[in-house]
């Protein structure tokens, strides 16, 4: 499995023909004071699988402050990953919205992606105050 795109956006879908569409990838929040309370964002996630991982797919995605203490609840989903005709690979997209995001102080917090309770990825958010 290769994780061709993991970020952290504004605004993302899948639509009907797996096409994962993304809005205002970012990976840094300014705010005047703490805590920070981000309305609305979007995780997009497109993976690739080789033909022998088809199957029933887990996805985690946990959301840390840099001492391992989550920020918000564990994301869980579930997947298929089918192929189609002779391809070789075959990929799998998500779009997880994300309301209401709530930080509780300035940091560099984690997003960590599992396939499967194996860790594959992080992205960083880094929420600082805003500068004058």
């Amino acid at each position: 499995m290769k994780v061709e795109i993991f970020t952290l956006c504004d605004a993302a879908t899948v639509d009907a023909a797996s096409k994962l569409n993304i809005l205002g990838s970012f990976d840094r929040l300014s705010a005047r004071e703490v805590p920070v309370t981000h309305p609305q964002c979007a995780l997009a996630i497109k993976l690739r699988f080789e033909r022998v991982e088809e199957g029933q797919k887990r996805i985690r995605i946990a959301f840390v402050n840099p001492d391992g203490v989550s920020v918000m609840p564990t994301i869980d989903a579930a997947t298929e990953v089918r192929f189609r005709g002779n391809d070789s690979t075959a990929t799998v997209s998500l779009a997880l919205g994300i309301q209401q995001l709530k930080l509780p102080r300035f940091d560099e917090y984690s997003i960590d992606l599992a396939v499967d309770d194996r860790h594959e990825a992080s992205i960083p958010l880094f929420v600082a105050p805003l500068q004058q």
